[in-house]
């Protein structure tokens, strides 16, 4: 990645630039692979990794200055992956409505697993995310979606005991919740 070098608030452009390109080659892929988990498509996860990312960029200043530049982005992939889902809901009810056919969506080439997590409640979809995409502790998942380590232990057993009924598995208890 190359920047031009200005001069904004009497730094260097590049020398305001150098932390964020590190943060992007670090954290891109981690940030694609929870976006993709999250809406089931490839191309949709990378543009919001990507928006996530340029949103960061924009912000740099402040961003920056945080303990966990990652977990605000993260945060901000979850948001979008949520707004997404949002709107194919609402697209959803609308061709019903008018009672056409969903063609137009085609089902992505995604596993059974990830399949039936992101046909899990919203907080129960993140926090399995989180956890196994982008292997979290569960304080850390806490952090990022805002509620308590309790909470976040809650929605893992509540997601692993649908998912398993839903798959047709046994239930296994992740011992590893730390």
């Amino acid at each position: 990645m190359c920047f031009d070098v200005d001069v904004v608030d009497g730094v260097a452009d590049d020398e305001r630039h150098v932390d964020f390109e590190a943060i992007y080659r670090r954290e891109l892929v981690p940030i694609v692979a929870l976006a993709v988990a999250l809406t089931g498509n490839r191309e949709t996860g990378a543009d919001l990794a990507h928006e996530a990312m340029l949103r960061a960029f924009r912000d740099w200043a402040s961003v920056s200055q945080l303990e966990r530049p990652g977990g605000w982005i993260r945060r901000v992939v979850i948001n979008l992956a949520h707004d997404v889902r949002r709107r194919g809901d609402r697209e959803r009810r609308a061709l019903r409505r008018l009672d056409t056919s969903d063609a137009s969506h085609p089902a992505s080439p995604n596993d059974e697993f990830w399949s039936a997590v992101r046909n899990l409640p919203e907080r129960q979809r993140t926090v399995v995310a989180l956890r196994y995409i982008e292997d979290l502790a569960v304080a850390d998942i806490a952090s990022l979606v805002e509620v308590s380590e309790g909470t976040v232990k809650t929605s893992l057993f509540r997601a692993r005991r649908t998912l398993a009924r839903v798959l047709g598995a046994e239930e296994v208890h992740d011992g590893d919740d730390r």
